[in-house]
């Protein structure tokens, strides 16, 4: 498998994951969205289901679409490390397009409730209005990145890291079972996954658990030209990518202890 095969199908991948996953957190989201306040369920299914068709696009390339992912394979001695940068860069460059994607596709929605005067006049109140670069995370920021409902840093980092492990950990151990790999049927099983840890340990933080998937929205997020739409909550950015980093390297060492 060449460079050029990883880079675009790791791009196409996860753009798609990253358009299918902030869309249904745009649809719950948003202000005229006909998905308005569907609930967390519907995100972590819509979470899930992102990952089964960006898996399945990006096929060829083993679908890594998360440097968490990369990272615990190499480690593993699944992924070559000469390979890990070309996964890691093309999975931050399509998790960017993605997120873009999403601005796209809501254009209306981001507008209507940016610009409702209910949310204008809460922003104004807490001098928030037009201040793109606040640090407070902005009313839209949940529909790129991830934050947390009680911000401890311990715990925050922790969540994280416990959240990827499972994730990491069943990825590694769908090999030990050669049919699943042959038959696809690995794919569907990670999806499931994916909503099992939204469903039990999304809670406390959204569960980035994926650095691409966080970070990369989050850069989008601060570019984009929303109205009203604060600050990108970079204080916190660095938790969801060392935490599923961290996770990914131990479930990668406890695979290899067992």
């Amino acid at each position: 498998m060449s460079s050029s095969d990883i880079f675009i199908s790791e791009t196409v991948g996860t753009a798609v994951l990253i358009l299918l996953g902030g869309g249904v957190c745009a649809a719950v989201t948003l202000k005229r969205s006909k998905a308005l306040n569907a609930g967390w369920v519907a995100i972590t299914f819509g979470w899930g289901f992102a990952v089964l068709t960006g898996a399945y696009i990006a096929a060829p390339s083993g679908a890594h679409l998360n440097p968490a992912v990369t990272l615990g394979l190499a480690i593993d001695g699944g992924t070559k490390w000469g390979d890990v940068p070309v996964y890691i860069g093309s999975q931050m460059l399509g998790a960017m397009i993605g997120a873009a994607l999403v601005w796209l596709s809501y254009y209306g929605q981001f507008r209507a409730h940016l610009t409702d005067p209910e949310l204008v006049a809460k922003l104004d109140e807490e001098g928030l209005v037009d201040r793109s670069a606040a640090p407070k995370a902005g009313p839209v920021l949940g529909v790129f990145s991830t934050g947390p409902e009680v911000r401890n840093v311990v715990q925050n980092l922790a969540t994280e890291i416990i959240a990827t492990t499972v994730l990491v950990l069943a990825i590694l151990n769908l090999g030990l079972t050669k049919g699943l790999a042959v038959s696809g049927t690995g794919t569907l099983i990670v999806a499931l996954v994916v909503v099992g840890v939204g469903l039990s340990l999304g809670g406390p933080t959204g569960y980035a658990i994926n650095p691409a998937r966080d970070l990369g929205p989050r850069i989008v997020h601060a570019l984009l030209p929303l109205p009203n739409k604060g600050g990108s909550d970079w204080s916190y950015a660095w938790i969801p990518v060392v935490g599923p980093l961290v996770g990914a390297a131990l479930a990668a060492g406890i695979h290899q202890a067992f």
